[in-house]
């Protein structure tokens, strides 16, 4: 019987080990995840979450973005991108999570190309937020990259069902073109209605951080003083909460569980 395949998003070594520890399926290691939604990382963080959690046998993915802000790169941007695909492949990686766009908010097929070249023989997969900033369309179906997180448009998923229904049905009816992995917004306390809506129509993946942000433990804290994010990221952490991430798997199981039992009544009446 199938799953759905569960990928959280993190930043640090304390991160990947709550979200292992609550059964993610893969990890995407990001830098500043709480800021801006997320930076390439380290190699210094990769080497560390990987022996961190050498013995759950969790894949990871790494996300390729050179800053914040929008995706329409400069030249030089791109370089840095291919340079750092470069060297974590080095490193072992085999799958990498990026996204550019024109100026007019359409994928740059040329660019990402590109990307994706440098990645292979690993996967190249698009970050969700290139379409939720962009023009997220039909194009997508003909995209040659092998994973898409995709809100869907919308701010989450859950206010998007519609157009992910349609995406879901145009991608995945065939053997080829991109696996929706539908991301934001995903909590226990939404995955319910998303998988009553996409699990008929095919949906074998989702994407969620599981995170918020942390209490710091300085005592002293400077009046008038911070970090430049503000509020609580001034002087906290962003964390992955390892209990939303097992009541998320554990919810998604049982719903999976419930569609399997029905199709074979249906197919023992």
């Amino acid at each position: 019987m199938a799953h759905i395949l569960v990928e959280v998003c993190v930043d640090s070594v304390e991160s990947a080990m709550n979200a292992v520890r609550g059964g993610a399926h893969r990890l995407e290691l990001c830098g500043n995840l709480g800021l801006g939604g997320g930076t390439t990382p380290s190699l210094g963080l990769l080497k560390e979450v990987r022996k961190a959690i050498e013995s759950f046998k969790v894949p990871l993915m790494v996300m390729i973005r050179p800053r914040t802000g929008d995706f329409l790169y400069s030249e030089s941007e791109m370089q840095v991108m291919l340079e750092d695909i470069r060297i974590f492949k080095e490193n072992g990686v085999v799958g990498f999570v990026f996204g550019v766009l024109t100026g007019e908010g359409r994928v740059d097929v040329a660019r990402t190309q590109s990307l994706i070249n440098a990645s292979l023989p690993g996967q190249g997969c698009m970050e969700y937020r290139v379409y939720l900033l962009g023009r997220c369309s039909a194009h997508m179906a003909a995209n040659p990259s092998e994973s898409s997180p995709c809100s869907g448009q919308g701010k989450s998923v859950s206010g998007s069902l519609e157009v992910l229904a349609s995406l879901l049905g145009t991608t995945q009816n065939g053997s080829s073109g991109p696996i929706i992995m539908p991301g934001s917004g995903i909590s226990p306390d939404t995955i319910g209605h998303v998988l009553d809506i996409l699990l008929p129509l095919g949906l074998s993946e989702i994407h969620l951080s599981a995170g918020n942000w942390m209490e710091g433990g300085m005592s002293f804290r400077r009046e008038g003083m911070g970090m430049g994010v503000g509020g609580k990221g001034d002087w906290g952490s962003w964390k992955t909460n390892e209990r939303i991430v097992g009541e998320v798997i554990a919810l998604s199981n049982s719903r999976v569980l419930e569609v399997w039992a029905l199709k074979t009544r249906l197919l023992m009446e």
